[in-house]
């Protein structure tokens, strides 16, 4: 394949990607329009709305301005004045990101590759900016600027992965060129093991709690359907509006699973100013008649909700016991408690910044009055994640575990 037809194929796959992003919501929302108001409202709105949804699930933020009677008949303090949605639905850009993987495994076979994921991130900003251009509107105004870089930053992710363009071996992995990797490789062989050993830890500490959030919520669901039920009633969407909510509710699905990683290791999530949910208590007023959240435990109800800290202290403890044995081998006669205790905090760190991350692009604001504050608060989700499972791990690469023949 030479370079042009690399650089169309890179092309396609951009707009793929982008089509198949802007198709799950705009379908469900189509036949809604269609058979629910039977072609009497103007396809515009469904259009800009489909499009608002996907620019939100790449984080750009959308600036509403509601008329009176919509404001009046919300019923939240403020929603009369305009206000800015920052919160986004990371259901949207989770799909692009795995799209993205795929089309970058199907570029990395070409024989240009570099010019194809070029092309490709190209192609994506120049889609992007003009779906943003397509959707401004006085009503919800999304950010220009954020309209075109953020989509294709997350699309980019995807791309790297999946051409594996950091894959070791690789010629584009020296990023920073050869001088960076003879710098890395000058650094003493101790402290490549703890950096390398610290990230590890780290990043499988995070899937650890991650993992069990997503177990939790699952549970959780189960638990409270019928309170999920009894919202879906409440708004009166009817089949096609309830395939629709549903659509929107999964796509924030990917937050909840965050947020309950945040209720695990301490600070929790707020679902409004004032408004918490944590292990050690939960504080609930008036929020939006939204049917997942019939599945966050009313306050009460869990009594020994602060056995939940354990997880974060019992994966950073389980995670360093695994990576011991390997430490041992690679530090050989130098090993020391010095290097275990360095690389249990590195461990701490590098799960204190994923997590903090998690919880900061997953929070923002959800709409006027108190819905500006809603999710977990990266600082403090960060500073407790680094240091449960920082001296979880201490301890865990610490531990003397008996020898065998």
């Amino acid at each position: 394949m030479n370079r042009p037809l690399t650089a169309l194929f890179s092309a396609l796959e951009a707009v793929l990607v982008a089509a198949i992003g802007i198709a799950i919501p705009l379908v469900p929302l189509t036949v809604l329009w269609a058979f629910q108001y039977g072609l009497q409202v103007d396809y515009v709105v469904f259009w800009r709305t489909a499009v608002d949804l996907w620019l939100l699930g790449s984080g750009v933020d959308i600036r509403f301005t509601l008329d009176q009677v919509l404001a009046t008949a919300l019923g939240f303090d403020g929603a009369a004045t305009p206000f800015v949605v920052t919160i986004a639905p990371l259901g949207f850009a989770l799909v692009t990101v795995l799209l993205g993987v795929r089309a970058g495994r199907r570029i990395g076979e070409t024989p240009h590759r570099l010019l194809g994921m070029v092309v490709a991130v190209a192609a994506f900003a120049a889609i992007s900016l003009g779906l943003t251009l397509s959707v401004l509107h006085p009503a919800a105004l999304p950010s220009l600027w954020q309209g075109t870089l953020l989509p294709p930053l997350v699309f980019t992710i995807g791309i790297l992965i999946g051409s594996e363009v950091l894959r070791p071996g690789h010629a584009a992995t020296d990023l920073l060129g050869g001088g960076a990797r003879a710098a890395v490789l000058g650094w003493p062989p101790e402290l490549r093991t703890v950096i390398v050993a610290g990230l590890r830890g780290g990043l499988a500490s995070a899937s650890v709690v991650v993992t069990a959030s997503a177990v939790a919520v699952a549970v959780l669901f189960l638990a409270n359907y019928a309170a999920v039920i009894t919202l879906y009633e409440s708004v009166h969407a009817g089949v096609l509006g309830g395939i629709a909510l549903t659509i929107g509710q999964l796509a924030v699905l990917p937050n909840l699973v965050i947020w309950g990683a945040s209720w695990f290791i301490g600070p929790g999530f707020a679902l409004g100013s004032g408004l918490s949910v944590t292990p050690l208590g939960t504080t609930l007023g008036p929020i939006p008649a939204i049917p997942i959240f019939g599945a966050i435990p009313a306050p009460g109800t869990l009594g020994w909700g602060f056995l939940g800290l354990l997880v974060p202290v019992l994966a950073g403890f389980f995670v360093a016991l695994a990576v011991r044995p390997r430490l041992v081998r690679e530090f050989g006669p130098r090993a020391s408690a010095r290097l275990f205790l360095a690389t249990g905090l590195a461990s701490g760190v590098v799960a204190g910044i994923v997590l903090g991350l998690l919880a900061w692009v997953s929070a923002g604001s959800a709409g006027p009055g108190r819905l500006v504050e809603v999710g977990p608060s990266p600082w403090l989700v960060g500073g407790f994640a680094a240091l449960e499972i920082g001296v979880a791990a201490i301890i865990g690469l610490l531990a003397e575990r008996p020898s065998r023949r």
